[in-house]
C-alpha cells in the first residue's frame, strides 16, 4: 500500500488508517511510545532487528503523519526524544480492540495446534 493512499479523500477510512501504520515497525514503535518519551537508542534496544536507518525513516514518516513529536534538546551531545502526539495516542487507543482481537486469534491458533498435536487417548 502506498502512503499516498492515506491522503486520498475517496479511500475507505480503514485503508487510510492502515496506510499510516503500514510496515513492519510502526505498530511496534507506537506500542513502545505509549510508555512515554523515548530516545532512538532505547527504541532500537527494545526492538531487536530494527536498523538505525529503518528506525529513522519510520519515525520521520510517523512525525510527518502527526503521530509522533520529535524534540531535540539543545545539549552536547544533542539529545533527541520521541513521544506520541495526542493524534498518535488516539490511533493507539483505536488500535487497542484490534490488538485484543489479534491476541484472541493467536490463542485460538495455539489451541488448534495443541489439539492437533495431542495424542488420542485409548
Amino acid at each position: 500500500m502506498t502512503r499516498s493512499r492515506a491522503l486520498d479523500p475517496e479511500v475507505c477510512g480503514v485503508t487510510a488508517a492502515v496506510a499510516v501504520i503500514d510496515g513492519k515497525w510502526k505498530t511496534a514503535l507506537l506500542w513502545q511510545l505509549e510508555a512515554g518519551p523515548q530516545r532512538p537508542g532505547a527504541l532500537r534496544r527494545a526492538l531487536p532487528g530494527l536498523s538505525e536507518k529503518v528506525l529513522t525513516q519510520a519515525l520521520r514518516e510517523m512525525e510527518s503523519d502527526g503521530l509522533v513529536h520529535r524534540e531535540v534538546h539543545d545539549v552536547l551531545p544533542l539529545r533527541t526524544e520521541y513521544s506520541l502526539t495526542p493524534f498518535g495516542r488516539d490511533l493507539s487507543e483505536a488500535l487497542a480492540p484490534l490488538a485484543a482481537w489479534g491476541h484472541r486469534r493467536l490463542d485460538m491458533l495455539a489451541g488448534r495446534s495443541a489439539a492437533a498435536g495431542a495424542s488420542p487417548v485409548a
